[in-house]
């Protein structure tokens, strides 16, 4: 992949987390790069990541801005061929 043309990828964590580790692969076997913001313990985040989202649960991966869910959901679009061209889509 270009990093060059990549999207804007950011994943809100926690500690001991394994889906977040699980997402987080993905991404690195993928040769994204990707912002990652650790939101244990920052309730004020988790309230903003609740508004934006409507999720609870981390990771929380937004690409260019977009919320497009948590590990579930980016390996299933990675499953349906959809991922990539998300991941390399300029803002």
């Amino acid at each position: 992949m270009n990093l060059a043309m990549a999207a804007r990828v950011e994943v809100y964590v926690t500690d001991y987390c394994p889906y977040c580790v699980r997402a987080k692969g993905l991404l690195k076997r993928k040769g994204v790069a990707f912002e990652e913001y650790d939101v244990t313990g920052d309730d004020a985040k988790r309230a903003w990541l609740l508004e934006k989202t409507g999720q609870r649960t981390v990771p929380q991966i937004f690409i260019n801005g977009v919320s497009v869910g948590g590990s579930d959901d980016i390996h299933r679009l990675d499953r349906e061929g959809k991922l990539d061209s998300l991941l390399q889509a300029n803002p």
